[in-house]
């Protein structure tokens, strides 16, 4: 049945994403990005929607009382996919720091070049800090939510922290409140697994970390909260 639930879901998520990307080819000749986000919340329910009722895998908010209003830094766990598509739900104007190679995928690519995501390529190391610096400076000048993984990629329940200066250096350059988020939905969607199990995501967001410390502090500082507030989780 585990099995089975998973396949209906999996079928489900591509043929909804499919359609949405469907809708959005003439949503992409009009000016602005705010249409788009508006699919990409209305990607994120729909998925979580069917995650609930087709997979019996609830999701529980903690803390969104306490995420700053305004253009702020979020600082999230990132153990599955699942992260990319929920997170339109408690920000409604991300602008994800991704990999630039997406942007190639046919149609998708165009999409998330058009909602002014934050490309970075990660094979050039001299200049990734920089196009990310670019790319987040201009989503918060706008009012967007700059949304960063410290690690850089998904990471299985219980592995060692691996996190990249990137997040210290925008944190500096931004000089923007932090908001960390800690989560546990690698333990119903696990990384590179075709199995979605029962149980509830727990998504926390922590204390928001106040501009000004300096980069040393701050990258302690988000580390130790994100992972004991995981591990806890």
């Amino acid at each position: 049945m585990l099995y089975l639930r998973s396949l209906v879901f999996n079928i489900f998520f591509y043929l909804w994403t499919g359609l949405l990307l469907l809708v959005l080819i003439p949503i992409l000749l009009l000016p602005g990005s705010r249409a788009i986000l508006a699919i990409g919340l209305l990607w994120g329910r729909g998925n979580l929607w069917a995650l609930r009722v087709i997979c019996d895998m609830k999701v529980e908010w903690r803390g969104m009382e306490k995420i700053p209003d305004g253009p702020i830094l979020v600082a999230a766990k990132h153990q599955s996919a699942w992260e990319t598509f929920a997170f339109f739900v408690p920000f409604r104007r991300p602008a994800y720091v991704y990999k630039r190679q997406l942007a190639y995928v046919p149609l998708f690519g165009w999409t998330v070049w058009k909602a002014r995501q934050i490309p970075v390529d990660r094979g050039r190391k001299g200049e990734a800090l920089a196009s990310i610096t670019i790319g987040a400076k201009a989503a918060a000048a706008i009012g967007r939510q700059v949304m960063i993984f410290p690690e850089g990629t998904r990471r299985p329940v219980g592995a060692p922290p691996d996190y990249k200066y990137g997040v210290a250096h925008l944190y500096k350059t931004l000089g923007l409140p932090c908001q960390p988020v800690a989560l546990n939905s690698g333990m119903f969607w696990s990384r590179k697994s075709f199995i979605r199990r029962p149980g509830t995501v727990l998504v926390e967001f922590l204390d928001p970390i106040p501009p000004g410390l300096s980069p040393t502090e701050f990258a302690e500082r988000l580390e130790a909260g994100i992972e004991e507030a995981t591990n806890r989780l």
